[in-house]
C-alpha cells in the first residue's frame, strides 16, 4: 500500500514528475543539458525573487550549507540555532576547522533581531547563519527582522537555510539580501531528495576566492563559475532530477506563487486550529511555520503507535525530533499537498485517538 507522506520531506511527489525522471538519459556536457540548466535557473529566479546566480548540487541541502560555511568563513561564523538544523550549521564550521560561535533560544522560540545585532556588533564575526523554517520545531524565524539588522553590516556574508519554506512562503531573495539562500528539491518544491538549491551573489563570490582549503566537490567558486559561465556543474549532476524540476517549476509558475504562498498558509491556518482544539501548538505563536505544524503532544499518546494506526490507512505524521520525540508530533503541509488531504491526515488522527 501506498503511504501518503505528511512528513517534512521527503514530501509527496507527483507521478507526472517522478515519470519526468525516466526521461531519456543527455550528456551532461551536451548542449541540450547547458539549456536545460540556463531554463531551470530562470526559473528559480523567479521563485527565490532574486537576479543572483542559481547552483545547483546533487546532494542534500546539508551539501550546500557545508560548502556555503567552509568557503565563506574567512574569520569566524555568527550561528543562530533555534533548533536541531541550526546546530548543524555549527557541527560543520567545526569539522571543517573554522571558527564559529553558536546562539541558541529555548527550543519553541526565534531568533531575535536584537539579538543577532549584538553579536555583529561586536565586529568578530565575517559570516552570519540563519534557519528560516526550523522543521524540528516548527518555527519560523522573522526573517525580514534579522535580515534588516545584518544590512547594517555590509561586510558579512548572509546565509539563509530556507530548505523548507523556499516556495512555499515568500522569500525576496534580494529585497532581504540573502547572499547565499539555500534549499532543497525534497521539501516545498515537491521532487524526491537528491538536489540541492541556491542562489549566490556576488559577495559570495568574492568572499570565497579569498578563502584557502575550500575543498573539491562542493568548492563555491567553482560551483558559480559553472553555472555563471556555462549553465554546468562541475561534475556529474543528477540529470534526472534536473529533468523533473524543469517540469515541477513550470506547475509551479503556473499555478502562480501568490496563490501558492496562499495555498500553504491556508493549510497552516487549518492544522494550528485543530491542534489547539485538541492538543497545543508548541513553538510560540507569533513565530509558526507554514510549511509544517509542530504540535504538543498534551494527551500523552504514544505517537509511535499513533503512526502505525496511521500507516494502516495509507498515511505518515512525524514523531517529534531529537528530544522532542513523543513529546511533541509533527504534520508537514507542502508541496502539492491541498487542504483535502490535510482534513484527511487530522480527521484520522482524530479517530484513531477517539478525540
Amino acid at each position: 500500500m501506498h503511504v501518503k507522506l505528511f512528513i517534512p520531506g521527503p514530501v509527496e511527489t507527483m507521478p507526472q514528475v517522478l515519470a519526468k525522471m525516466a526521461s531519456p538519459m543527455i550528456g551532461h556536457r551536451s548542449k541540450a543539458c547547458a539549456e536545460l540548466q540556463k531554463r531551470i535557473s530562470e526559473k528559480l529566479q523567479q521563485v527565490f525573487h532574486t537576479k543572483n546566480v542559481i547552483v545547483l548540487s546533487t546532494s542534500s541541502g546539508s551539501g550546500l550549507m557545508e560548502s556555503a560555511i567552509r568557503c565563506c568563513t574567512a574569520k569566524k561564523a555568527a550561528v543562530f540555532s533555534v533548533g536541531s538544523f541550526g546546530e548543524r550549521w555549527h557541527k560543520m564550521a567545526v569539522a571543517n576547522g573554522k571558527e564559529a560561535d553558536i546562539f541558541r533560544v529555548p527550543l519553541g522560540q526565534a531568533t531575535q533581531a536584537a539579538d543577532v545585532d549584538a553579536a555583529l556588533s561586536t565586529g568578530d564575526y565575517d559570516l552570519v547563519t540563519i534557519t528560516h523554517n526550523e522543521t524540528s520545531t516548527g518555527v519560523m524565524n522573522p526573517i525580514a527582522e534579522i535580515a534588516a539588522v545584518i544590512k547594517k553590516y555590509p561586510d558579512i556574508v548572509f546565509c539563509a537555510d530556507t530548505v523548507s519554506s523556499m516556495g512555499g512562503v515568500y522569500i525576496p531573495v534580494d529585497e532581504l539580501g540573502i547572499d547565499i539562500c539555500i534549499t532543497s528539491s525534497q521539501k516545498c518544491l515537491g521532487l524526491p531528495p537528491g538536489l540541492s538549491i541556491a542562489s549566490v551573489s556576488e559577495k559570495v563570490y568574492q568572499r570565497a576566492r579569498t578563502v584557502k582549503n575550500r575543498g573539491l566537490y562542493f568548492d563555491l567558486v567553482s560551483l558559480y563559475e559553472k553555472a555563471r559561465d556555462k549553465y554546468q556543474y562541475p561534475s556529474t549532476p543528477s540529470i534526472s532530477h534536473y529533468f523533473a524540476l524543469d517540469y515541477q517549476l513550470e506547475q509551479i509558475l503556473a499555478e502562480g506563487l501568490a496563490n501558492r504562498y496562499a495555498r500553504h498558509l491556508e493549510m497552516a491556518e487549518f492544522t494550528r486550529e485543530w491542534a489547539r482544539r485538541y492538543f497545543a501548538v508548541f513553538p510560540d505563536e507569533r513565530y509558526l511555520s507554514q510549511t509544517l505544524t509542530t504540535v504538543t503532544n498534551t494527551r500523552g499518546a504514544s505517537i509511535a503507535e499513533l503512526n502505525t494506526e496511521l500507516g494502516k490507512r495509507g498515511l505518515a505524521i512525524s514523531n517529534g525530533y531529537g528530544e522532542l520525540k513523543e513529546k511533541t508530533f509533527r504534520i508537514a503541509h507542502m508541496a502539492d499537498c491541498r487542504l483535502d488531504e490535510v482534513k484527511e491526515v487530522t480527521a484520522a488522527i482524530t479517530d484513531i485517538l477517539g478525540l
